[in-house]
């Protein structure tokens, strides 16, 4: 090998390590850049996913809040279920008392309907927390609410035939304003998606009796 051979292999030799270290120099670079970069991404990401949380948790206690109860649902619900009782008991005397043929289906379908509401609103009562209306609640009797006296419930057991089915309807009718007015006020002022709606079909449904109530008395 010249003299000139070994000088350019020595002069080549001594720089390759030098371009592989620039070589890797650039990568590493790069690298750091590209982390850098990847870093402010996860930062920006992190920070868009806490941003976002902030709105979804909100709005997750919202729906939350949504399914609680406020003082107007509980009192609706304390409220009605020993209205709902006495209806029921009201139904159950049609059975061997009743003659009027619409009378006794009446009779039968608020019992149906009735009953496994009272089941409902004791489960709503339980869930939320509050005590659920297992004996005279104040007020109730008091006028308004339609709810009978203990006098007014004696003279109905004592009724038989037309006497029963007149006196029936028009108990009936009272009873069912109480409660369409206090399904109103449920749906005026309260918050429980599953309490207001059972509100208006309270409103809707016990109307609708109502008017057929009536339309008994005046054939009666």
């Amino acid at each position: 090998m010249t003299a000139f051979t070994r000088a350019f292999h020595g002069k080549h030799l001594h720089r390759k390590p030098v371009r592989r270290v620039a070589a890797v120099g650039v990568v590493a670079a790069g690298a750091l850049m590209l982390s850098a970069c990847g870093g402010d991404s996860d930062g920006a990401s992190g920070m868009d996913h806490g941003g976002s949380k902030g709105p979804v948790t909100a709005t997750a206690t919202a729906a939350d809040k949504a399914g609680d109860a406020d003082e107007a649902d509980v009192t609706f619900a304390q409220m009605m279920i020993p209205h709902h009782e006495q209806a029921v008991e009201m139904a159950q005397l049609a059975d061997g008392r009743a003659s009027d043929a619409e009378i006794k289906d009446l009779a039968a379908k608020i019992e149906k309907a009735q009953d496994p509401e009272i089941k409902t609103m004791t489960g709503w009562l339980k869930s939320w927390g509050k005590p659920t209306a297992t004996g005279d609640m104040p007020g109730m009797g008091m006028g308004g609410d339609g709810m009978m006296s203990d006098k007014d419930m004696k003279e109905l057991k004592a009724m038989q035939g037309k006497e029963f089915d007149k006196m029936f309807a028009q108990m009936m009718i009272d009873h069912h304003n109480g409660a369409i007015a206090m399904a109103k006020t449920e749906q005026k002022s309260g918050q429980n998606p599953d309490a207001k709606k059972m509100a208006d079909a309270i409103v809707t449904g016990q109307s609708a009796e109502v008017k057929q109530l009536k339309s008994i008395l005046d054939r009666l």
